[in-house]
Formats: C-alpha cells, sequence, structure tokens
C-alpha cells in the first residue's frame, strides 16, 4: 500500500547525517530535533502551537484532557473511521456518542450531529478521512451554538486544505479548537517509528498541552496537572524534518495517482471513485482538484457497488496486488464499543459503506505501470 523504501532514497543523505548528529550529541529526547521540527511545522500549518507527542492516538487523548472534559462528558464522532478516535473517548470514561458519515465523501454527517447533541454533550471529534476534511464550517457553526469543543482528528489529512464560503482557507487539524495528528509511517507524512503532535492556536490550551505530555512537569520534578509520558524522540523528529519541506510535493504525487485512477474508473459500471467536495473557486479535473489540495488522498477508496467487494479483495490478494478494506466493521458494531444507546436505524451509511469500500495502493512512487496493472485487475475481475 506504500512504498516507504522508495521515498527514503530521495532523502537519505539528509536522514543519515541528522541520525549521525544525534548519535553524536545523545539528545535524544526533547533535543534540538524535536525543537526545530516543531518549529518548522508551526510555520508550514500557519499555527502558533505544535505540541510534539509520541503517536497519533496519544495527541487526541491529551487534546481531550487539555481541554478538561471530565467522565460523562459526551463525545460526538463518527462511527465510520479507525477505533483510536472512539478509543481514548472511552479510555478516559467519557461517552462516545457515534453518528453516521455522507456516502460520497465518508466524513461525519453534520444533521446526524445536530440530532445527537444533548445537554451532556461536550465536544464533536470530526475525523478527516481518507484525506480530505469534513465539513468544518458547519461543524463549528454548531460547535458555537451549543457552545461545544472541536477536536479534529486529523491523522489522515496532513497538509489539506479546508476552504470557507468567503474564499479564505485554512490547513486541516488547525480550524477548531485543538487538532491531532499521526506520523505513522503510512501516513501522508510519516515517520520511521510512531510519532503524534497536538496543534491549537489557544495559548493557555497549548501550555497545559505541553504539561501534559510531560508527567504534567514544566518544572522538573513538579507536577501541575495530570500528565502522561508522550514525547516525540530526535530520531523521529529528524525523519520528519527531512520530508516536511517535501510534503507538498508528496501529496501532489498522491492527487496526480489519484486522478490517473479517476480516468480509468470514473465511467466503470459498479464502481464509484472518489468525491471530492470543493468551493465554487477551485479548478477540478477528474474529480480531484487542481489548484489547491482540498484532498490530499491518504487513501484512495473506491465503492464496489455490486456485491462484490469481497471477492475483488481476494483476487486482488491471489494476485498480490495490496489493498484495504477500511473499515470492515462499524465502530458501533465493535465489542469494545457496543451499547444499547445505538440502533441500527441511524447508521445506513455507515452499514452499507462497510460492504462496499476498497482501498488501492496509494503513494508518491506509484508508477503508471503499477496503476495500469491495478486499474485493468479490478476492471476485468468486475467485467467478468
Amino acid at each position: 500500500m506504500v512504498d516507504l523504501k522508495g521515498q527514503y532514497a530521495s532523502i537519505k543523505d539528509q536522514i543519515q547525517n541528522s541520525l549521525d548528529e544525534i548519535m553524536e550529541t545523545s539528545a535524544f529526547i526533547n533535543g534540538p530535533e524535536v525543537q526545530k521540527f516543531q518549529k518548522e511545522l508551526e510555520e508550514y500549518l500557519d499555527v502558533k502551537h505544535v505540541i510534539p507527542c509520541a503517536n497519533g492516538t496519544d495527541a487526541l487523548q491529551i487534546a481531550m484532557m487539555g481541554l478538561g472534559l471530565q467522565p460523562g462528558d459526551e463525545v460526538i464522532t463518527a462511527d465510520f473511521t479507525f477505533a483510536a478516535t472512539v478509543e481514548v473517548i472511552a479510555v478516559l470514561q467519557l461517552t462516545p456518542v457515534l453518528v453516521d458519515v455522507y456516502p460520497n465523501t465518508f466524513n461525519i454527517n453534520t444533521d446526524a450531529i445536530r440530532n445527537a447533541i444533548t445537554p451532556k454533550t461536550k465536544a464533536i471529534v470530526p475525523v478527516h478521512l481518507f484525506g480530505q476534511c469534513a465539513n468544518m464550517e458547519e461543524i463549528l457553526e454548531i460547535a458555537s451554538e451549543h457552545n461545544l469543543y472541536v477536536i479534529e482528528d486529523n491523522a489522515q489529512a496532513i497538509g489539506a486544505n479546508y476552504s470557507f464560503k468567503n474564499g479564505s482557507k485554512k490547513k486541516a487539524g488547525t480550524i477548531g479548537h485543538v487538532g491531532a495528528t499521526s506520523f505513522f509511517p503510512s501516513k501522508n507524512l510519516g515517520a520511521f517509528g510512531d510519532g503524534g503532535a497536538i496543534f491549537t492556536n489557544d495559548d493557555d490550551l497549548a501550555h497545559t498541552l505541553r504539561g501534559v505530555v510531560n508527567h504534567g512537569m514544566y518544572e522538573r520534578y513538579y507536577h501541575d496537572v495530570v500528565g502522561v509520558n508522550s514525547r516525540l524522540d530526535s530520531m523521529q523528529a529528524a525523519v520528519l524534518r527531512a520530508k516536511l519541506p517535501n510534503l507538498n510535493t508528496y501529496n501532489k504525487a498522491r492527487q496526480e495517482a489519484a486522478r490517473k485512477y479517476n480516468k480509468v474508473f470514473q465511467d466503470c459500471k459498479h464502481v464509484e471513485i472518489p468525491q471530492v467536495e470543493t468551493n465554487q473557486s477551485c479548478n477540478k479535473d477528474l474529480g480531484i482538484c487542481s489548484t489547491c489540495d482540498c484532498h490530499v488522498f491518504h487513501q484512495y477508496s473506491l465503492k464496489i457497488t455490486n456485491g462484490k467487494r469481497d471477492a475483488l479483495a481476494k483476487h486482488l490478494a491471489e494476485l498480490q496486488i495490496p489493498h484495504g478494506i477500511y473499515y470492515p466493521i462499524p465502530l458501533h458494531n465493535q465489542k469494545a464499543y457496543k451499547d444499547s444507546r445505538y440502533n441500527e436505524a441511524d447508521f445506513p451509511v455507515t452499514n452499507e459503506l462497510v460492504k462496499e469500500v476498497i482501498s488501492l495502493p496509494m503513494h508518491t512512487e506509484l508508477t503508471n505501470d503499477q496503476i495500469e496493472f491495478i486499474t485493468t485487475t479490478v476492471i476485468d475481475f468486475l467485467n467478468n
């Protein structure tokens, strides 16, 4: 699904030099590489504060801790996403409230958010799934009406732009009260191990978060807030520093691969290509914005509408063509998160998507020959 070795080849010398320097200085935790990466990512995102941490799951948990959410508080999020989003809600003894998503973008349904709000609701966690922002403008309006926090799960959309109706743009993860991302190796900006970060423009919240990630300490051995041990190590920061200047190029390469996929699949029976939600000023080519980064295609996900998704997955596996089914079981049906509050009738889209969605290889090193082989294989199978 990804070609990390091929991506590494172009930045090998820079990474190796940085790692050698870290070994010489032995500044493995909170060293200069971490501090430099933090500043460079703040500049890239145009956000006041980046707080690096150990992984994307921690980033979400720490964001919720920093906001002071208390056991029993309700947090609304999407049913169709990776479990980490709801996992941290449960770990903190908050109450997860799962809602359905849109069938075209796979992102959280804003009408479902409105219907789920109760006096106990304290936060909304929109997930920018597969590389495209949720409807943040409406989510912010809802949050403002009900005095709710907005915590962006930006694990899959770093570098994506969100366009507001007035023409202004912001980077994914910097729009709500706080954003969280993952630097897992397969992400658009990936480390060579685990890593994550939290983003905010709120000075007071940033101060709290910096304490939480470091055992609640601002001064060694003085614990002012309840914290955790979640720090990005210097070696991962060095890798991320080498990749960050290339992130826009990486995302453009993903968009170009998606454009090539779309060109082949757009008229294919029983296949629905990804839909990109853009404003009227965007220049779209084959459904993909060619003038900005509205969708950065962490995954390229099709819907197979003739009931043959699982058979197609088996066929691809037999030919050793990588693929992914994200996600095969809705969160509301996962053993860990089942709850009598949930009604199957409230999740018609998610229950359909788990039967139809399949993701094809998507990364910066895809070649035309690879895309041709993959697309031909899929179409030939579906036509037989």
